[in-house]
């Protein structure tokens, strides 16, 4: 092979990876907006009332802040458990 094929792989990976992200973005706005319309939103009209701004703003809110605290839990669960396993092969 050329030297051209080694330096895009990298790129090509750099890519998948961006694009993967801004699929997973993508499906957690589409998650986001489905659960919060269903909550907030009684009847649509042609302006949103106060309360029903109130209600989106907070909820947008406390998913993010769920979505955080779930990805904080599972990267210390990863860590306990990678922890655990390099202590039981010592």
């Amino acid at each position: 092979m050329d030297g051209k094929g080694a330096t895009a792989d990298p790129q090509l990976q750099h890519f998948i990876e961006i694009e993967s992200q801004k699929q997973r973005f993508q499906q957690l706005v589409h998650q986001m907006t489905e659960v919060c319309w269903e909550k907030c939103m009684d009847k649509p009209g042609p302006k949103l009332d106060s309360r029903t701004e109130i209600c989106f703003v907070n909820c947008v809110e406390r998913f993010i802040d769920t979505s955080q605290f779930i990805l904080n839990r599972l990267e210390q669960t990863q860590r306990s458990r990678g922890s655990l396993s390099e202590t039981l092969s010592e």
